[in-house]
């Protein structure tokens, strides 16, 4: 009776041990999906996460949809399209003025640098800020985290975006690379936010 006690008993343990180990090979794979504004170099170490598979060893199922445009993205998160969206900060601020009763969350410092780029359709030697007034410039949305970035950059020089350049904002997110790239003989100018891969 002792005996087949303590067999009992080892094969009972062996039973505990072995059942939550099997259950750790099974681990469950949660999936997260990601609305990212634009394509960009900004988000590069996310791009060689889900390439080189660091989410999955984390028990993290990537999903990643490119949606141009801020108001595409936050519209992709608030109508459950999109777990998480990388996009400008000023998106969560409309929707908290409209009167949402579900705020967005927003984590303000994901990228810690400014990453605004001044782009010229014709090269320019010798660049001088001075150079942009009179020019034709490409603009993003009114109100999105780019133009704000951008006028204050053309402030900070000098530059009155109203009155010193014919600034142009009525191009969809998507189409600014494209549209500079395809303008008229003019030098025209754009300050990207970040830059699209094209």
């Amino acid at each position: 009776m002792r005996k087949s006690l303590k067999i009992s008993f080892s094969v009972l343990l062996a039973l505990v041990l072995i059942i939550p180990l099997a259950a750790c090979g099974k681990e469950e794979v949660q999936k997260v999906r990601i609305a990212e504004v634009t394509r960009s170099i900004f988000y590069a170490p996310q791009y060689v996460a889900i390439e080189k598979g660091f989410f999955k060893e984390e028990g993290l199922d990537i999903d990643l949809k490119t949606t141009p445009g801020g108001d595409k993205t936050m519209t992709a998160l608030l109508s459950n399209g999109a777990d998480v969206a990388l996009v400008g900060s000023e998106t969560s601020i409309y929707v908290t003025a409209r009167g949402s009763k579900d705020p967005v969350i927003n984590f303000a410092q994901l990228t810690q640098t400014d990453g605004t780029f001044l782009v010229s359709r014709n090269k320019v030697d010798n660049f001088k800020w001075d150079q942009l007034k009179g020019s034709t410039f490409l603009g993003q949305r009114k109100g999105g985290m780019p133009q704000m970035a951008g006028e204050f950059v053309l402030k900070k020089h000098g530059i009155d975006p109203h009155n010193d350049l014919t600034l142009i904002q009525n191009i969809d997110f998507a189409n600014v690379a494209t549209a500079l790239a395809s303008g008229n003989k003019k030098h025209h100018y754009s300050l990207f936010i970040s830059i699209p891969f094209l």
